[in-house]
C-alpha cells in the first residue's frame, strides 16, 4: 500500500495561558490519503484549527507549543523541518484558505501582485508569464472581467470575489493538499454553494486533497468523505461521512447531528447541547464531555476513553448503548 499524504500522530499543541497551559489539541492521529476530501468538524474552540496551523507551520512562536507528536507530509516529518525548507512547501504543495480573505490579504498590495508572488517564488515565472497565468486563474474560478480585477486592490471587491481569488491563489502552484478553514464564513446562501461547488470541482480536477475545517454539518455532508469530529483538542469520533451522519457513535456527534435544523422538518425548538466547552487550561482528567453528556456515567470519570476502532473510531466507553436523541 502507498503512504497517506499526511499522517497526524498523536500531536499534542498547547498555548500559554493566565492560568498555565491550555490544552488546544491533545493526541491528535489521523490519516489523509491523496485525492481525498475529509472534514474537521466540532463547536468553536475544539481544535479545528489548531490542528490545520500545525500542518502549515503557522502557529504564533511566543505562544504555542507543540508539546508532542508528529506530522507527517509524504513519509516526511513537516516538525521537523527548518523553517526555509517549511516555507518552500508552504503555498506550494501545502496551500490553505483562510476565514477572513480580507485579513488574509495585503490591502497595499494589488490582487495581480498577489497572485504572481507564488508563481514567481515557486515556479520560478517570470513576472510576465505569472501576470498571464494569474489572469488565467482568475477566470478558472469563475470571475469576468480578469484584467480588471489584477489591477484592484482587496478593499475594492466583495466578500465572495475575495474569496474566489484566495481560492485562485491557493490553486496556483497545483498543490498536493488544501486546507480550508471555515470557507464560506460570512458569505450569503447563495455564494457559499458557489464557493463549495467551486473547491469540490477543483479537488477532483486536479486529484488534490481536500481538508475542509467547518462547524457545519451540512457542508460536511455535501463535501466530504471522511470526517474527523473534535471535542476539547481531541477527536472523539472519525470514519466515513456518510456512516458517521447517519449512525453516530459519540454522544457529542449525536448531539451537533441533532441541533442542526432539517429543511421541510418543523420542530417547536431545536436540540441544544447543555453547557459550555470546557477552560482548556483546566482539563480534568477523564472525559471531557462528562459535564454536558446526558448519558454520563461514574465510568467516564475513571480515565479519558481511548479512540478504538478501525475504519470507524470512537472514544466513549458506551458508544454501543447510546441511543438516537430526539
Amino acid at each position: 500500500m502507498s503512504q497517506p499524504l499526511i499522517t497526524f500522530e498523536r500531536l499534542s499543541v498547547s498555548f500559554a495561558a493566565e492560568e498555565g497551559r491550555a490544552r488546544a489539541v491533545q493526541e491528535v492521529s489521523f490519516t489523509l490519503e491523496a485525492g481525498q476530501t475529509m472534514g474537521i468538524v466540532g463547536e468553536s474552540g475544539c481544535g479545528k484549527s489548531v490542528t490545520a496551523m500545525s500542518l502549515m507551520g503557522l502557529l504564533p512562536a511566543k505562544v504555542a507549543s507543540i508539546d508532542s507528536g508528529s506530522i507527517y507530509f509524504q513519509g516526511q516529518d513537516l516538525l521537523d523541518l527548518p523553517p526555509t525548507q517549511m516555507a518552500d512547501l508552504r503555498g506550494n504543495q501545502i496551500a490553505m484558505i483562510f476565514q477572513e480573505p480580507m485579513s488574509a490579504l495585503n490591502p497595499v498590495l494589488t490582487i495581480g501582485e498577489q497572485l504572481c508572488e507564488p508563481l514567481i517564488h515557486h515556479r520560478s515565472q517570470s513576472p510576465k508569464a505569472a501576470w498571464q497565468q494569474a489572469i488565467a486563474l482568475i477566470e478558472r474560478v469563475g470571475l469576468a472581467r480578469a484584467e480588471s480585477l489584477m489591477k484592484s486592490y482587496p478593499h475594492q471587491l466583495s466578500g465572495g470575489m475575495l474569496q474566489r481569488i484566495m481560492i485562485a491563489m491557493a490553486l496556483s502552484c497545483q498543490p498536493k493538499l488544501l486546507i480550508a478553514d471555515e470557507p464560506t464564513t460570512a458569505l450569503d446562501v447563495t455564494v457559499q454553494a458557489q464557493i463549495l461547488l467551486l473547491l469540490r470541482e477543483q479537488a477532483r480536477a486536479n486529484q488534490m486533497a481536500l481538508l475542509l475545517i467547518t462547524h457545519d454539518l451540512g457542508v460536511i455532508a455535501q463535501m466530504t468523505e471522511q470526517v474527523v469530529v473534535m471535542y476539547a483538542g481531541r477527536v472523539v469520533e472519525q470514519g466515513p461521512t456518510a456512516e458517521i451522519l447517519h449512525n453516530p457513535s459519540h454522544p457529542y456527534t449525536k448531539g451537533l447531528i441533532a441541533s442542526r435544523p432539517v429543511p421541510g422538518e418543523r420542530r417547536r425548538r431545536l436540540y441544544s447541547i447543555p453547557g459550555q466547552v470546557p477552560d482548556l487550561a483546566a482539563l480534568p482528567n477523564f472525559c471531557a464531555f462528562y459535564e454536558r453528556c446526558e448519558r454520563a456515567t461514574e465510568r467516564c470519570r475513571q480515565g479519558i476513553p481511548p479512540l478504538v476502532g478501525q475504519t470507524r473510531r470512537v472514544a466513549c466507553y458506551h458508544c454501543e448503548t447510546v441511543e438516537p436523541l430526539l
